[in-house]
């Protein structure tokens, strides 16, 4: 089955009082990019996490959210009263030294923003917890997998559309053939009258030349190539699970084909086909980046 490297899924599970919310986004990449963004309590399980998704989505460039609705579900935080303590006699000190009046408001509010005054309390992650959040994690590697299944779908059938454009434009090559094989010739038997005129010339040099050339401008292997590339590009799309990077290699060997073809065809008409074959295979290679 076809699928795209582009994605979204979103889950939501609870926990006690706190509402975890996951969300993956996905981008085509040639190798697995992981990036996680989560609460601490869940840093120690990163290297677990980062496996369930690769299991997932195998290949791409996936962002992973985690985060609670209620933001200050993370802090429990408390004011750490013996360093607060601690300030504000040093400070009352200081300004007794130093003969200045005070204000006890002031004081308070100034050593507030100072190191330490606000302790968080750290949170074990529990086993119960753990297991919500994995099964939310596992249900948004799923939507963001049927996100990428249902726009393969879409991707698929436009670069096979386009492959079967390619084999449409090479399928009328043919007709502009006799007529480039008669101008092939008429320029030959011109040169020929040339070379009948100049004396000592070396009649099987002259044989082996022409085969030489004749054979140069020949595309009926490349025709015979290229179709089977076509053939083989479809096959792949439609038999194997992930085949991008194949279908990557095979425009390749289209995109030779095609080049080859241009470089020999030796006329206006066939050079219009190859040049819109190139383009629809440009489109081909440019999707086929996306395809997993």
């Amino acid at each position: 089955m076809i699928k795209s490297m582009t994605g979204f899924g979103k889950a939501t599970v609870e926990s006690g009082d706190k509402k975890i919310i996951i969300e993956v986004k996905s981008l085509n990449s040639k190798q697995a990019d992981i990036s996680l963004r989560m609460p601490n309590l869940y840093k120690e399980k990163e290297m677990e996490i980062r496996n369930i998704v690769k299991n997932f989505l195998e290949r791409g460039k996936i962002d992973m959210t985690i985060y609670f609705d209620n933001a200050d579900s993370e802090k429990d935080v408390s004011v750490n009263q013996n360093v607060v303590e601690q300030y504000f006699k040093q400070m009352l000190d200081v300004a007794a030294h130093l003969g200045v009046e005070t204000n006890n408001n002031e004081i308070l509010q100034t050593i507030m923003r100072f190191p330490d005054t606000l302790k968080q309390k750290t949170e074990e992650l529990d086993e119960r917890e753990w297991e919500k959040l994995r099964t939310g994690i596992e249900k948004a590697l799923e939507e963001n997998d049927k996100f990428r299944i249902q726009e393969g779908k879409v991707l698929i059938k436009d670069i096979l559309h386009r492959i079967q454009l390619i084999e449409e434009f090479a399928s009328e090559v043919p007709q502009y053939e006799d007529r480039r094989i008669e101008g092939v010739r008429q320029r030959l038997l011109e040169k020929m009258k040339e070379w009948n005129e100049i004396q000592n010339i070396d009649q099987n040099r002259l044989e082996q030349e022409i085969i030489y050339y004749l054979e140069k401008l020949d595309i009926t292997e490349e025709k015979v190539r290229l179709a089977n590339h076509c053939r083989y590009f479809a096959e792949t799309a439609e038999k194997e699970e992930a085949p991008g990077r194949k279908l990557g290699f095979i425009a390749q060997e289209i995109g030779r084909e095609i080049n080859t073809m241009g470089s020999k065809a030796n006329d206006h008409d066939i050079q219009k086909l190859v040049v819109r074959m190139k383009d629809e295979l440009e489109k081909i290679k440019e999707q086929s980046l996306n395809i997993l």
